[in-house]
C-alpha cells in the first residue's frame, strides 16, 4: 500500500490580491517543470495543510496549493464579502494566468471536489485532468442529510453535542440557526457555535476516530473560517443550481478522471459519487472498503497516490 511522498517545502510563494478585501496565499513546490496540478481544498473554508503536497511525485508534478477567499493563509481570515463560488472559480483562473500555466490537472476532495468539477465544466479547455475524492454535489438533500436529518442517526452522540449550541425552538432548521450565530456580532457565541460546527465535521471524517483530525478542525483559526465560510455557502445553496454539477457532467465528457470515494464517507455519501459516475463515464471510479470522508486514511491516500501516477502515465 502506497503511503505519502516524503515532506517537502515550497520553492516558491505567491501573495495574489483579487477582488478587495481578499488577498490569496499561493505556493508552489516539486518540479517547476512538472506536469501542474492545483489541489483545491475543501470545507469550503478549510484551508491547505503541509501534507497537501505529498499526493504528489514531487519529481514529476509542480505542485500548486492555494488558501481559498477567507481561508488558510489567505486574508481576510473568514471573510464572507465577495465569497461565492464564481468568485473562486474566478480566483482559479486568475492563478493559472499568473503561474504562466495553459492546462493543468486539477486534485480536489469534499467541497475541493465541487470546486473543481464546476472549473472544469466552466473551463473545460484548461483542465488535462481530474482527480476528484469525497464527491459532494452540494444539492440540498446532502446538506439536510448532514446539517439536519440522517448523519444524526449514525452519530447520535456526537450530534448531541452538534446541536447543543441551538435552542430547541431554533432546531427545525439549523443551518439557518448556526448562519445567525456564525455572522452576529456575539464573538462569544459566534466561537461556540464554529468549534461546535467545525468539531462535528471532524469526528465523522474518518471511519475510525482520529484525534489528530477533529484537533485540527477543533481549532479556533480553523473552526472559525471553516464555520462562517461553510455555513455561508450552505444558506445561499452553494451559489449553484439544484443538481447543476449533473446537469452540465456532459461537459466533462473528453477529460480523464478518477473519482476516489470511502464506502462509509458519511459526510458525503457514497450516492453522489456514484451519480457522478454515471453521468461522466470516461472516470474511474475507485470505491474504497475501509474509509470514511477524509483524505488521510490509508486505503484512500493508496488510490489517490495510484490516481496521481495513472494520470501521469495518461497525460504524458
Amino acid at each position: 500500500m502506497r503511503n505519502l511522498y516524503p515532506d517537502i517545502k515550497p520553492y516558491k510563494t505567491h501573495h495574489i490580491k483579487v477582488d478587495e478585501p481578499h488577498v490569496l496565499y499561493v505556493e508552489e513546490s516539486g518540479n517547476p517543470e512538472g506536469l501542474p496540478v492545483l489541489f483545491v481544498h475543501g470545507g469550503p473554508g478549510a484551508g491547505c495543510e503541509a501534507y497537501h503536497r505529498r499526493f504528489f511525485d514531487p519529481n514529476l508534478y509542480r505542485i500548486i496549493l492555494f488558501d481559498q477567499r477567507g481561508a488558510g493563509r489567505s486574508t481576510p481570515h473568514a471573510e464572507l464579502k465577495g465569497n461565492t463560488t464564481q468568485d473562486l472559480v474566478a480566483d482559479m483562473e486568475i492563478i493559472r494566468e499568473q503561474l504562466d500555466i495553459n492546462r493543468w490537472v486539477l486534485f480536489g476532495g469534499s467541497w475541493g471536489s465541487t470546486l473543481s468539477l464546476v472549473y472544469a465544466e466552466t473551463h473545460v479547455d484548461r483542465v488535462m485532468g481530474l482527480i476528484v475524492r469525497g464527491i459532494f454535489l452540494c444539492r440540498k438533500k446532502e446538506i439536510n442529510w448532514f446539517y439536519q436529518q440522517g448523519a444524526d442517526c449514525i452519530f447520535p452522540d456526537y450530534w448531541q453535542d452538534f446541536i447543543s449550541p441551538i435552542p430547541v425552538a431554533e432546531r427545525g432548521n439549523l443551518l439557518k440557526a448556526y448562519y445567525q450565530r456564525l455572522t452576529g456580532e456575539n464573538e462569544i457565541a459566534q466561537m461556540q457555535a464554529a468549534k461546535a460546527w467545525s468539531i462535528w465535521e471532524g469526528r465523522t471524517a474518518t471511519l475510525k476516530y482520529n484525534k489528530n483530525v477533529v484537533d485540527h478542525f477543533g481549532s479556533a483559526h480553523t473552526a472559525l473560517s471553516l464555520a462562517r465560510i461553510e455555513s455561508h455557502y450552505f444558506i445561499h445553496d452553494s451559489f449553484l443550481e439544484e443538481n447543476q454539477i449533473l446537469n452540465n457532467a456532459n461537459k466533462l465528457q473528453n477529460i480523464p478522471g478518477v473519482i476516489v470515494q470511502g464506502r462509509y464517507d458519511l459526510i458525503c455519501p457514497l450516492e453522489s459519487a456514484w451519480q457522478l459516475h454515471k453521468a461522466w463515464p470516461k472516470a474511474e471510479l475507485k470505491i474504497i472498503a475501509d474509509a470514511g470522508h477524509s483524505a488521510t486514511e490509508p486505503g484512500t491516500i493508496d488510490a489517490l497516490i495510484n490516481a496521481t501516477n495513472e494520470m501521469l502515465n495518461i497525460l504524458k
